[in-house]
């Protein structure tokens, strides 16, 4: 499953839980070099009557479910409810509620895509949950953790290589990740970027800095892990 590299506001929600906010959104190339064609999701929302609500992605973790969704110029807006009388649905509600949850982030698997230069462009998408999220990839709705991400944006440009604590810093915060899965992810795909290393100069945006160093890690297949 992908996840998105973009993530939407929450546009309301109240006290019985109910939620609303704009899933995905067309137009904007993310930093995978992706773009959301309008009306992707169309067939696969087709006779289904909802969409799990995951927070983090994390599967483990289901908070309520997504029942209405809507296209619109923007993107795909999406209405549900948040389970608030359970654990995780409770927590996610009154974080949502006061700030600390403010984007939406959507998991997914893309159908038909096509090549538009370098940009990827997805036509079709399988979309498999929708979920909260604390701070979103889209620059534009980034609101706190700019000048730590700045700083390491700058020494990534200048040749350093960052620790592993500084890598699993970076992946809790800009991708939710908890410290277990931090730390696997940074020892399983060696993350690191140092002086003479493709680009390493030419990276212009923080979150850019981060997507450019894990598009050179090496993939290791872990279905077997």
């Amino acid at each position: 499953m992908q996840h998105s590299s973009f993530s939407w506001d929450i546009k309301g929600i109240d006290e019985t839980g109910y939620i609303e906010g704009l899933a995905a959104g067309y137009g904007n190339v993310d930093f995978g070099g992706d773009r959301i064609i309008p009306g992707a999701f169309a067939e696969s929302l087709d006779g289904r009557k909802s969409v799990p609500m995951l927070l983090f992605h994390d599967q483990h973790r289901p908070i309520g479910v997504w029942s209405e969704f809507k296209e619109t110029a923007d993107g795909l807006l999406s209405k549900g409810k948040i389970s608030i009388k359970t654990r995780d649905g409770g927590e996610a509600y009154e974080l949502a509620k006061d700030g600390a949850l403010s984007a939406l982030s959507i998991g997914y698997e893309p159908t038909v895509k096509r090549m538009a230069g370098k940009v990827r462009e997805l036509v079709k998408l399988a979309l498999h949950e929708v979920s909260l999220v604390s701070i979103g990839m889209n620059p534009k709705a980034l609101v706190t953790g700019v000048k730590e991400v700045e700083d390491l944006r700058n020494r990534l440009a200048a040749g350093d290589r960052l620790t592993e604590r500084e890598w699993e810093g970076l992946l809790k915060q800009q991708f939710g990740l908890s410290n277990n899965e931090a730390e696997r992810a940074v020892r399983i795909h060696g993350l690191k970027i140092g002086q003479g290393e493709p680009d390493a100069q030419t990276v212009q945006d923080p979150l850019e800095a981060l997507w450019a160093a894990i598009a050179n890690a090496p993939i290791i297949d872990m279905t077997g892990d």
